[in-house]
């Protein structure tokens, strides 16, 4: 890891793994306020998953380890915001900044409470922000370092990636009863097309083949690729014996 920089944080109930394109429907007013700061600036945000046992100003904050997203497409309709966004760099969190203003629930935003389910505007709010505030965002940002330099994945490892999709896949197939020609054809156009020398290989494939957070999350926070894998084969494993 060597390069640092702030960055503003959608902090969710989910994972971005490098490589992995996902999309997110922005409504809340702090992101939307993110959203143009990004968008205004020409920057990426970080994505991480929340972690309601460690509060910033009585918001969930971020696990320890997050992925950079860019954003790909961008649309609005009314007051929310359409997003299409790939992941990019991974980044461990050094220092939360929090946000100017806590959860509309804290007793402190009693008189700015949704009326009928409608959020005040972004002028009344950030009205609302303490004058000694040091952070005058409603958003959560953070000082991150990224992980740089990654190796490329060897041809053995990518091999170990070939076999664990090629493996899910078929599973599937044959859960939904694909015929064996067309399952085939299509599990090594997918395997073809996600695998190669790129080190976000084993990350995009544990996007594609785990569904827990948790396990998503672990894969993310791993040292290198290579404990990557492992311990993608180690959460497979843990699945396969529950089945």
């Amino acid at each position: 890891m060597t390069s640092q920089a702030t960055l503003p944080l959608f902090v969710l109930p989910m994972v971005l793994m490098p490589g992995e394109v996902q999309e997110l429907r922005v409504f809340e007013p702090r992101y939307r306020q993110m959203l143009d700061d990004c968008v205004l600036d020409n920057k990426n945000f970080g994505l991480v998953m929340n972690d309601p046992f460690e509060l910033t100003n009585h918001w969930d904050g971020p696990r320890s380890h997050g992925c950079e997203a860019e954003i790909l497409e961008h649309d609005t309709k009314g007051s929310n915001h359409f997003l299409s966004i790939i992941g990019r760099r991974r980044f461990v969190v050094e220092d939360v900044i929090a946000p100017a203003l806590p959860p509309f629930e804290h007793p402190s935003m009693e008189a700015l409470n949704e009326d009928d389910g409608l959020y005040p505007d972004l002028q009344t709010l950030l009205s609302h922000v303490p004058e000694a505030s040091t952070h005058e965002k409603l958003y959560i940002a953070a000082k991150v370092r990224y992980y740089e330099d990654e190796a490329p994945t060897s041809d053995e490892h990518q091999t170990m990636l070939r076999e664990i999709l090629d493996g899910v896949l078929k599973r599937i197939g044959a859960i939904l009863r694909i015929d064996d020609i067309t399952l085939d054809s299509w599990v090594s156009e997918r395997v073809d097309h996600v695998i190669d020398e790129s080190p976000t290989s084993v990350f995009t494939v544990a996007a594609l083949v785990l569904n827990g957070l948790e396990a998503k999350q672990q894969v993310l926070a791993s040292a290198d690729a290579e404990e990557a894998l492992a311990e993608l084969n180690h959460q497979l494993s843990s699945f396969y014996e529950e089945e």
